[in-house]
């Protein structure tokens, strides 16, 4: 099919709308989250006005309905990442699917192939979102293990120079980030994935910022866990995907309690239902995982490969655009490979806080500080910058708009 993105752009209302005096609204920050279209905000509505009940509780026709349209939200997102449904967790974020993670590896008991004990290893990158550093700090600090981590460079890239170094015979859990939320880097997976599970150990994916935006393969990445946030993939707030093997996730202990997820219980103990129920305690996010299921149907239509191609093509018109102005730093990498839509830059002595706001007051939506990833931006040598982020339906005029307003905030700030 032909990718267009103004006629793709005609699904989302809310670029119906104009922002600050009548300005055309430039959305840059779909890194932060995407906008949502039409057939996502009538999913939603639809549940509620047609089928709600509580899914997977009661035998009358609303719960089955209910019921229908979340396991049926299951297989599609089992679909679109080439898993099956029952490695297929619901959460309310991606925040709660990696620290779901973190704290049922905590609970996991002596014997189980999860359990940590002191020395340990779990290791991590510089370039992580805090949703995947903080989780992993506070296991460590909970089970004695070591948390070790491996060091950017300089351009913005994993230094995997001593990898065997780093992932050792005594790590069992890697965590690393699929792209950079910051810098736009897409780390080589195979050589990370291939060298935890030669020591035995489980490699956690954090896909935010790559199921929305390329073809994602479970089975071909050769992982072991993957998060995903729906709000980041056109879907809605309040759901979140964890993917897990089902082997492992039928070693796993769950860390949160209560309905749906118990077989038996008596005054003194419980046993627990099969995954994914084990994972999902209480009335789940209804409307939203309806929501999810719609948002990426919308993006299986138009074809992962079509909005990672022209992601490409953007990103790489925004790196030759940006770099034409004079002071204005990119901080991460300046070339194409493996690199996507999340350009993060410095402009001279102008806070990007400043720029943000000037922006801003143009109709630009861009994203400014330390974009949740502290020890990055220190080790980058900043303490913020701006980021402009890229999905399928912006355009070249959007990035036009930006290197246009960054000129003239140039001269505003002298």
């Amino acid at each position: 099919m032909t990718f267009d993105p103004l006629a793709i752009r005609k699904d989302f209302p809310i670029f119906n709308r104009s922002i600050r005096d009548g300005k055309r609204l430039v959305y840059l920050d779909s890194g932060a989250t995407s906008q949502k279209p039409k057939a996502v905000i009538q999913a939603e509505s639809d549940f509620y006005s047609q089928h709600n009940a509580a899914a997977h509780r009661g035998a009358h026709q609303l719960a089955e309905e209910a019921t229908e349209a979340i396991e049926s939200a299951r297989t599609i997102v089992a679909n679109f990442l080439g898993g099956a449904s029952d490695e297929i967790v619901f959460t309310k974020s991606s925040t709660e699917a990696l620290n779901l993670l973190a704290y049922s590896i905590g609970n996991a008991p002596v014997g189980n192939r999860f359990h940590l004990k002191a020395g340990d290893e779990i290791v991590v990158s510089e370039m992580e979102h805090h949703a995947n550093l903080i989780p992993w700090q506070e296991l460590a600090k909970r089970t004695g293990a070591v948390l070790k981590w491996f060091e950017v460079n300089p351009d913005g890239r994993l230094d995997l120079s001593d990898i065997s170094k780093v992932i050792t015979s005594r790590t069992k859990v890697v965590a690393l980030t699929h792209q950079s939320n910051v810098l736009g880097t897409i780390n080589p997976l195979t050589e990370l994935v291939t060298r935890t599970h030669e020591v035995g150990a489980i490699f956690i994916l954090d896909a935010c910022q790559s199921v929305p935006h390329m073809p994602v393969n479970v089975a071909e990445l050769d992982i072991d866990f993957l998060a995903f946030s729906g709000h980041k993939s056109v879907g809605p707030t309040g759901v979140g995907v964890l993917w897990g093997r089902s082997n492992l996730l039928a070693e796993l202990p769950p860390f949160l309690f209560g309905g749906s997820m118990i077989e038996s219980v008596t005054m003194t103990d419980a046993t627990w239902a099969p995954a994914p129920r084990k994972f999902e305690p209480g009335v789940p996010n209804m409307a939203q995982i309806v929501g999810l299921g719609a948002a990426l149907n919308y993006l299986t239509a138009i074809g992962m490969e079509n909005i990672h191609e022209h992601e490409r093509q953007l990103t790489k018109y925004a790196l030759a655009k940006l770099q034409e102005i004079p002071e204005l730093r990119i901080v991460g990498p300046t070339d194409m490979f493996l690199r996507g839509g999340a350009v993060s830059f410095t402009l001279g002595a102008i806070h990007p806080h400043d720029l943000g706001q000037f922006l801003d007051n143009a109709g630009i939506a861009v994203r400014t500080g330390h974009h949740c990833a502290w020890p990055l931006t220190r080790k980058m040598g900043v303490a913020s910058t701006t980021r402009a982020s890229f999905y399928l339906y912006n355009t070249s005029e959007d990035i036009d708009a930006l290197a246009t307003g960054i000129k003239d905030a140039q001269k505003y700030f002298g």
